[in-house]
């Protein structure tokens, strides 16, 4: 089951996307926890309009049903922050991170 986490916007407007295949990680089970603890139900609308030089976050999972969300950054709290720091960690440890996109500062363990 992949989960995919993309961020766009900001200042540069660039696009990055994390990926994590949850059911070859050793702690799947604390995965699927995570997945249950997100709020998916109450993501806003994607109609609601974005604050400049914001990030914007697309997030998905590859459940059944699949879950999507699009989140502007402030949003991006609690269980959402915690699955989007977990992914992209797990994406950089594993060479996966920031396709499409020069290093970023901004991720979990590259200090800030």
């Amino acid at each position: 089951m992949m989960v995919t986490v993309q961020r766009s916007g900001g200042f540069a407007g660039l696009t990055r996307t994390w990926q994590v295949d949850v059911a070859a990680e050793p702690d799947t089970e604390s995965w699927l926890v995570l997945l249950d603890l997100v709020p998916w139900s109450e993501a806003p609308a994607p109609t609601q309009p974005v604050q400049p030089d914001r990030f914007v976050w697309v997030i998905s999972a590859e459940t059944s049903p699949a879950k999507k969300a699009k989140l502007p950054e402030q949003q991006v709290t609690g269980p959402w922050r915690e699955l989007v720091d977990r992914v992209r960690e797990v994406s950089d440890a594993e060479g996966e991170g920031e396709r499409g996109a020069a290093h970023d500062p901004t991720a979990p363990g590259h200090g800030a």
